[in-house]
């Protein structure tokens, strides 16, 4: 005894530091399997407890290994008697005595022989563990540690790797291979002896049999099942995002994705079985948002992880692209909103210049006159072009960017009005961002990737709440695709130049949807246009979600009305008629004195200069008022609707007033 005491000291601590490595696994939002990644060793040991383990699994467990686990307090007396009587009569081994605990405390510190003392050392450490861990973690370990072959370790990689599925819910003869294979893993390996395995399975079902666990049906049925000739590869879904996730926090060994699993592999499912239809070196990309929450529901960056033709490692829901027509949108919003144009009113969509600049429509043609309405649901980019014009391209620009998206500009010039028919760069992750501010009353949401503690971004203004809805009240009624009901979601497709993108985005009320096609080199796909390639594949991408769309809700504020019926000045897109909404309920701005042109005697050309000031007035707008002489202002913001001003000498000046809506007036004069 006093020998057993002195081996038990000269024992170290217990270290229980192997239990804690395990593979980094990235979890859905419900806590689903999206992807897993092997250890630094090469080794599969994923993170299980009993919780998560067929029940049925864990009686035949212990009914074939350890019959009394749940009384004996590591080391089972009768079994280790038993064993010691056989040893001595049949003077070889014929049964063993080794415990669960006794396991997994040689999986904890191996030993490299079976020897007397290896044996005691197993014993010592499961009554260590018992009295540290208790049964329930201590069978835990057990289900994360046993060997299943080759680099499988713990029951869940096995079921995995063995079977394709979790091991929560297990058939009778599932159960049984997964608790007979740790018993001598490499030789029962069902990828490499199949036949070793289905008579190590049978032995456990009859073992079961006998305890009454089973009945003699069902363990015959058991021995029914086929055994799997080879391993099944691991869950891959949202392979780049589970990547992203994992190289943001190394450190941790459980990440929590935003993404639902199901609807990840729906849409994985869809772009794989769509794109090889374009060409072999095509990929493709999709992101779903939920409006309210800002939360990236799916994220497929390509159409497979591994395609080497279609370069499937590059994430190309974070590439920056050019998006051809699917800015046109937040032209439009920004127009209704500056007040240079309502859904009804008219614009040409005629041959025209801008300097060296001569926008064409994507089919040569011309469709005249239209409405602001249908010029967006046709796409054309004449119209586009001439309120973009009006807007400012720096100021669309501008706004895309503090609405939180990553706009890339050739060599960083100043943007042009080519910006507004895909002369810049963005990513469908933006993209499809920004179209979730047209569903949620012009405000962009924040994304949210992961529900692990992450800090979401800012919130980004696209447009007003009544500019929003016109957009996607337009866009609702945009042609859909060939078999594709019209009305049921709002949708605008692009295609890049040279047809290096197609692109399609669509939302109703509760969710943006976004799709990308191309290569990934950036090389041309002849016939490769969003409407044929991209539009298709949205309008399905909603029919795998299960939803049903519903419309955006109309704000307060919103003007329904015909061209017809519209304040004169927002019937026709004229560079010389203010479209402020001030200029639809009052009369325009306008200098009143002095008048344009006109000779003002001041006195300038005497000695000591003017003698007197020059008075200013203005007729309409909407207070207050500033004005300026030459570009400068001369005073602050003014309620009145008169002013002064003393010039400091003769010549001409320009005089401009500017109101609160940002309408203008400038009259040139000469001071005498």
């Amino acid at each position: 005894m006093a020998g057993l005491w002195l081996f038990v000291a000269s024992l170290p601590p217990l270290d229980l530091t192997e239990a804690t490595q395990r593979s980094v696994t990235v979890v859905d939002r419900e806590g689903r399997l999206l992807r897993a990644f092997a250890t630094r060793e090469g080794r599969w040991r994923l993170p299980v407890d009993t919780a998560e383990v067929d029940p049925r699994f864990l009686l035949m467990l212990k009914a074939y290994e350890d019959r009394r686990f749940d009384s004996h307090a590591g080391v089972d007396l009768r079994a280790l008697a038993r064993a010691a009587l056989q040893l001595v009569w049949h003077r070889r081994v014929v049964s063993g005595a080794s415990t669960l605990s006794m396991q997994v405390a040689r999986l904890l510190e191996p030993e490299p022989d079976r020897s007397l003392q290896a044996k005691l050392r197993q014993m010592v450490r499961a009554v260590e563990l018992e009295r540290r861990l208790g049964k329930t973690e201590l069978l835990d370990l057990y289900l994360r540690l046993a060997p299943y072959g080759g680099n499988l370790e713990g029951v869940r990689a096995a079921a995995l790797s063995y079977l394709g599925k979790e091991p929560k819910r297990l058939s009778h003869g599932e159960a049984a291979l997964l608790v007979a294979l740790p018993q001598s893993p490499e030789a029962r390996r069902p990828d490499r002896s199949p036949e070793g395995a289905r008579r190590a399975r049978d032995r456990v079902l009859a073992r079961a049999a006998a305890s009454g666990l089973l009945t003699a049906e069902e363990a015959a049925a058991a021995r029914q099942e086929a055994v799997p000739a080879a391993r099944k590869p691991f869950p891959m879904f949202a392979a780049h995002a589970a990547e992203r996730a994992a190289a943001e926090r190394p450190a941790a060994t459980t990440h929590r994705l935003s993404i639902d699993r199901r609807h990840q592999a729906a849409l994985e499912a869809l772009l794989a079985e769509r794109v090889p239809r374009h060409g072999p070196a095509v990929s493709g990309a999709i992101v779903v948002i939920d409006n309210a929450t800002g939360e990236v529901r799916v994220r497929v960056g390509s159409p497979g992880k591994l395609s080497e033709e279609r370069r499937g490692a590059l994430d190309m829901t974070a590439a920056l692209r050019s998006p051809g027509s699917a800015l046109k949108p937040f032209i439009y919003g920004l127009a209704f909103e500056s007040g240079l144009a309502h859904p009804e009113t008219l614009v040409d969509d005629r041959p025209s210049r801008y300097g060296s600049y001569g926008p064409e429509n994507f089919d040569l043609t011309y469709q005249g006159t239209v409405t602001a309405r249908r010029a967006l649901q046709l796409s054309l980019n004449v119209p586009a072009v001439e309120l973009l014009n009006g807007v400012g391209p720096a100021r669309f620009v501008a706004r895309l960017r503090q609405a939180g998206a990553q706009i890339s500009l050739p060599a960083e010039a100043a943007p042009g009005l080519a910006v507004g028919l895909g002369g810049l760069g963005i990513s469908l992750l933006d993209l499809t961002r920004l179209y979730a501010g047209l569903a949620r009353g012009g405000t962009a949401p924040a994304l949210v990737t992961r529900l692990d503690g992450a800090t979401p971004g800012r919130e980004g203004r696209v447009t007003e709440a009544v500019p929003a809805w016109y957009v996607a009240d337009i866009l609702r009624g945009a042609p859909p695709p060939d078999s594709a009901a019209a009305g049921r979601i709002a949708f605008k497709t692009g295609t890049s130049y040279g047809y290096r993108d197609a692109w399609a985005v669509g939302f109703d009320r509760r969710v943006t949807v976004g799709v990308w096609l191309g290569r990934p080199d950036g090389g041309a796909v002849p016939g490769l246009v969003g409407r044929l390639a991209a539009a298709p594949i949205l309008f399905d991408s909603f029919a795998r979600l299960g939803i049903e769309p519903e419309p955006v809700s109309m704000p307060a504020g919103a003007l329904l009305a015909s061209t017809a019926t519209l304040p004169p000045p927002l019937r026709h897109v004229r560079a010389d008629v203010p479209k402020t909404i001030a200029a639809t309920v009052q009369a325009p701005l306008r200098i009143a004195y002095p008048h344009n042109g006109s000779r003002v005697d001041l006195g300038a050309g005497r000695a000591g200069g003017p003698e007197m000031p020059l008075a200013l007035k203005v007729s309409g707008g909407r207070p207050p008022l500033t004005w300026l002489v030459n570009g400068a202002p001369i005073g602050e913001p003014d309620p009145r609707r008169s002013a002064s001003w003393r010039p400091d000498g003769a010549g001409f000046a320009r005089v401009s007033v500017l109101d609160s809506n940002g309408a203008t007036d400038s009259v040139v004069i000469r001071i005498e």
